[in-house]
């Protein structure tokens, strides 16, 4: 069976027979791919739920499909959270779009002393927006049935408040070991990255991280930009510790003998 294509919507209409799709993923499927009645589609909803369905009737406004299969799938990888200083211009776009393919779970941007000024509350909605477009893309291309969560702006004094990951990491050249030296040899339960901007952390800031659990680690004689930083390790940590030995997803539907 060819792969069908996929689109993320509300995880309340899943749990019905007959679903009925409208706003952008009606658009995107009747008026730009210009989809065709009794063409099959896979909708998720985010959190691993997976319906097969087979479209039924298009109308002006919204489309009937009827769901064939449903099924739950789990985030198989590492669970990695990506604490990211915020980066000038458009570059946390590359960074959600790059992390997400590679299988970061939580994206967390966060307000340090050298990042750029903090954007304004109205301007901030939009780049949210545009941001969670962009995890959304990027997982439907990926095919990932889980989406990564965008957590929202904080401050860094904020987020070392709140940070309970197994494996706390802070990217930083200076750092006196290696990340290679830092991992375990058992596999963590989760993993937080940390990653400074530009500008790098200040002093006072490296005490506050280190005080909060965070190993600092280097990535080797190379210096990273911002945006690689997170981008370069991650894909480490799924070859140690992640999924990364299975093998692409098996578009086959019709291996889901359990239906939800």
């Amino acid at each position: 069976m060819s792969d069908p294509l996929r689109f993320f919507i509300s995880g309340g209409l899943l749990r019905e027979d007959k679903i009925s799709l409208c706003g952008e993923p009606f658009h995107h499927l009747c008026h730009v791919l210009r989809v065709k009645s009794g063409a099959e589609l896979l909708l998720l909803d985010g959190t691993g739920l997976c319906c097969l369905v087979r479209l039924e009737q298009i109308e002006a406004q919204h489309a009937t499909a009827r769901v064939l299969q449903r099924w739950q799938e789990p985030e198989t990888g590492l669970s990695i959270t990506l604490i990211q200083a915020l980066p000038k211009g458009d570059k946390f776009d590359l960074i959600l779009q790059k992390g997400t393919e590679l299988g970061v779970c939580t994206f967390q941007p966060v307000q340090t002393e050298h990042a750029v000024p903090r954007p304004k509350p109205e301007r901030l909605v939009k780049r949210n927006q545009r941001w969670q477009r962009i995890i959304n893309e990027a997982a439907r291309q990926s095919r990932r049935t889980v989406l990564p969560q965008l957590q929202p702006l904080q401050s860094l004094p904020e987020v070392l408040a709140q940070e309970s990951g197994h494996l706390k990491l802070v990217l930083w050249e200076a750092g006196s070991r290696s990340l290679a030296a830092a991992l375990p040899e058992t596999s963590p339960v989760g993993v937080t990255l940390l990653v400074g901007p530009e500008g790098g952390f200040s002093a006072a800031e490296m005490v506050q991280i280190t005080a909060a659990g965070f190993h600092a680690v280097h990535l080797g004689p190379r210096i990273l930009r911002t945006e690689t930083a997170g981008l370069a390790a991650t894909p480490v940590l799924q070859y140690l510790y992640g999924d990364w030995h299975q093998a692409p997803a098996n578009e086959n539907f019709n291996q889901h003998e359990e239906m939800l």
